[in-house]
């Protein structure tokens, strides 16, 4: 079967941590380990095949409402039955985002890294025979990558932006690396996130298979394209291309965007040949009823551009979103092959390696086009890295990614963008470098862990 889901009866996973119903936040919450139950090398791989826990609601779903490339109606806002929905959207102070409401994306998040605890503590007891230790190394692989995938998108939801020289005393996350909740912890540096983030892909880049049975599950490969991902978000550009460059040695292939239904409801499908790593998010505003493709984004794809018929379609309101590579509502938020493509391209213009940039540039687009396609050229490199950048913003609409680069990018005034949204004559503004691009930390949370709140 494609979609893995797996039944975890008699692997009670603590009524999968539902800190809600006790009124404990994650840091807070003491789950009785009497009832957890795996206890072989399959149990613990069934636990991670549980894809309704570890590759759905990812953290990265606030991002995406602040992130401006959609705007939505005031009836429709006002109908929104999440505060924080509401807040991120309009990118409101720290007094007034939650108004009570535990963080969906950190909650969610620490869940998921408690569960990934759980399976690395288990299967640390196992010694298993020869026979079985390429399953062992998967299970313990799988475990340390989904918690480094947790750990990344939180950083970039609530952390500040990374900055080399200040990384050190910049503040990282609680970095819960133990099942035993009652160990009291603290937030680390932010470079002491990062470091165990990449620690931990990199462990589980040797453990794990090439490639995996199910695009739900990760591998070697997926491993890869994190890495690449993470070193492009802290700016290290040759690192971030040497491992675009690993994971697309081991899958690079593209869809033809111009054999594609345009017609379809969800043109898209789950699983397609770009996807490395499935993992999938939401939340209500993102829904196609309710989002509204900002029009200056949706005039930037030319007629040619097949994308602009694949991705978007006319709704009520205006031009929604119907490009997920989930294959219907639901916003992906996994890895693929376009963005390896445009994160080896953005590495090898800024170590002035155009022609190989453009390469990998024109490959995507001419993927991407109907009709007769032109190739980019240019020896100048500030052209090569705009266009890149432009191509990297269509390219991975809804994705869960643009929060990433405006942050980073708005560290260079060349690419600093200045947001704005407006709701019933309100006009509301997030500049670049702004503190808001760090969300606060629920008060419960603060409050009942006593870690350190962002300043914003």
């Amino acid at each position: 079967m494609a979609w893995k889901y797996i039944d975890l009866t008699g692997i009670l996973m603590i009524s999968l941590l539902m800190f809600t119903s006790c009124g404990k936040d994650w840091l807070e919450a003491k789950p009785d380990k009497a009832q957890v139950v795996p206890k072989t090398i399959n149990d613990f791989q069934s636990l991670l095949d549980n894809s309704a826990l570890f590759n759905a609601s990812q953290s990265v779903g606030l991002g995406e409402i602040a992130a401006g490339d959609f705007y939505t109606t005031l009836t429709i806002w006002q109908a929104l039955a999440s505060v924080q929905e509401k807040s991120a959207f309009v990118w409101a102070d720290t007094e007034n985002f939650y108004l009570g409401e535990q963080s969906f994306d950190w909650v969610n998040a620490y869940q998921r890294v408690l569960n990934a605890n759980i399976v690395l503590e288990g299967i640390t007891k196992i010694k298993p025979e020869s026979t079985a230790q390429e399953d062992w190394n998967n299970v313990k692989g799988g475990a340390l990558f989904f918690r480094a995938f947790d750990f990344f998108n939180l950083s970039q939801e609530y952390c500040v932006p990374y900055r080399a020289t200040t990384a050190n005393t910049d503040l990282g996350l609680p970095l819960r690396l133990e099942y035993d909740v009652n160990i009291q912890m603290k937030r680390s540096s932010l470079q002491a996130t990062y470091d165990q983030i990449i620690f931990d892909l990199k462990t589980a880049a040797e453990l794990l298979g090439t490639k995996p049975p199910y695009k739900t599950r990760p591998s070697k490969e997926a491993a890869y394209a994190l890495l690449a991902r993470i070193y492009l978000a802290i700016e290290d550009y040759e690192q971030a291309g040497i491992y675009a460059d690993k994971a697309l040695q081991i899958q690079s292939g593209l869809l033809d965007y111009s054999k594609l239904n345009t017609a379809a409801s969800f043109p898209l499908v789950r699983f397609n040949t770009e996807v490395i790593f499935h993992s999938v998010f939401n939340y209500n505003i993102l829904l196609p009823t309710r989002l509204i493709v900002e029009p200056a984004l949706y005039n930037s794809y030319v007629a040619e551009d097949g994308r602009k018929a694949l991705f978007f379609t006319s709704g009520t309101n205006g031009i929604t979103y119907k490009g997920s590579y989930n294959g219907d509502r639901s916003m992906f938020g996994g890895l693929a092959t376009d963005e390896l493509y445009l994160i080896r391209a953005e590495a090898r213009a800024r170590n002035g390696q155009l022609s190989l940039a453009l390469e990998d540039l024109n490959l995507l687009l001419r993927n991407r086009w109907k009709g007769v396609y032109q190739d980019l050229r240019s020896s100048d490199v500030a052209v090569v890295l705009g266009d890149i950048l432009q191509e990297r913003r269509k390219e991975l609409v809804f994705r869960g990614i643009r929060w990433m680069d405006l942050r980073r990018l708005n560290k260079d005034s060349r690419f600093g963008v200045t947001l704005t949204r407006s709701l019933n004559g309100v006009t509301y503004t997030l500049l670049p470098n702004d503190k808001k691009y760090v969300f606060p930390i629920d008060g419960n949370e603060i409050r009942l862990s006593g870690i350190q709140q962002n300043e914003r």
